[in-house]
């Protein structure tokens, strides 16, 4: 596992400074994207990743109203597309190394009303785990029934042809195949992040208790093989409890300890965390990255894992962490 680890990691850089690298991502020339949304007064936005076309409800209503706790997730923002296509791309590094399979449990910060992430992700994956708050469930539920059926042929890519025909079949008689995608809300601030496997839904919880790598005793397994968080990181007053909140998900797994000399056999793998954000103030971006350092080793990936969307230049960024031991 850390061999095959260590090769995954060479995609990108490790980050060791949060002044450093602030001044290095935000002296370069950033296209302007406004605040970011796609479109914050259409009810309904049009996307396409990879050849499916989604229908994103949204709220522009909710957006501009008062209600306290914030808004931001009532519309689609720019960079959930091109997120989503990526994450969901056969050649995503996190797939050709083996850290994203038909046995991965996933969940997702700060998901927001689209669920284009989890509906590109989930048909590829054991059971997807979205998160925000309260407020954002109905339109969330909303989307992903309007759309779990545009990526059905994906689900190819979880078993044999057989079972690739049979979500075909599904999606031409319109029946939706997103059973394995759970919202639930999640505080950063308040709630525990060892309860979010418990909102699984009873027939597919048993399947939760994951490969404890062919031991006679199967441990619990509350942990997740990768957390995902796209464009959460736009205001300082949630940098602290959003990286704790990715910490302690991270712990409920192994930290990743690459002076381990063998492949442990009784170890499950750490979790993998993706941080997708589109660059706004560079004083938010340094004291996310300062506090996360101090949890997690920080890689931020090359232009070449990550394609064209999400390519330096666009005005996005995407950084991989791996929790440290706690002190």
């Amino acid at each position: 596992m850390n061999t095959r680890l260590a090769e995954f990691l060479a995609i990108g850089e490790e980050v060791t400074d949060a002044e450093e690298e602030a001044f290095l991502l935000f002296s370069q020339e950033i296209p302007s994207s406004n605040l970011g949304f796609v479109d914050s007064r259409a009810t309904t936005v049009d996307v396409t990743i990879r050849g499916g076309e989604y229908s994103i409800h949204q709220s522009p209503t909710l957006l501009s109203s008062s209600r306290a706790g914030g808004t931001t997730g009532a519309v689609l923002w720019k960079i959930t597309p091109h997120f989503a296509e990526w994450i969901s791309s056969p050649s995503n590094p996190l797939r050709t190394h083996g850290f994203l399979s038909s046995d991965s449990v996933v969940t997702e910060l700060g998901c927001g009303i689209s669920a284009l992430v989890a509906l590109a992700v989930a048909p590829t994956v054991q059971h997807y785990i979205a998160t925000d708050q309260e407020y954002v469930r109905r339109l969330f539920r909303t989307n992903v029934d309007a759309n779990a059926a545009v990526n059905a042929p994906s689900a190819k890519q979880r078993g044999s042809k057989a079972k690739g025909k049979s979500a075909t079949k599904k999606q031409s008689a319109g029946i939706p195949t997103a059973s394995n995608i759970t919202f639930t809300t999640l505080d950063w601030e308040t709630d525990q992040p060892g309860l979010l496997k418990g909102c699984i839904e009873s027939e597919t919880s048993g399947r939760d208790t994951l490969h404890n790598n062919d031991n006679d005793v199967e441990e619990e397994d509350l942990g997740f093989d990768l957390l995902l968080s796209c464009d959460c990181i736009y205001n300082e007053a949630l940098v602290a409890p959003f990286v704790r909140t990715c910490a302690e998900i991270s712990r409920l797994r192994p930290a990743y300890q690459p002076s381990e000399e063998s492949d442990s056999q009784s170890r499950r793998p750490p979790t993998v965390c993706i941080i997708a954000q589109q660059q706004r103030s560079p004083d938010v971006f340094e004291t996310w990255l300062r506090e996360t350092l101090r949890e997690f080793r920080v890689w931020r990936l090359s232009d070449e894992a990550l394609g064209d969307g999400l390519k330096g230049g666009n005005g996005y960024l995407v950084h991989l962490l791996m929790v440290r031991e706690k002190n």
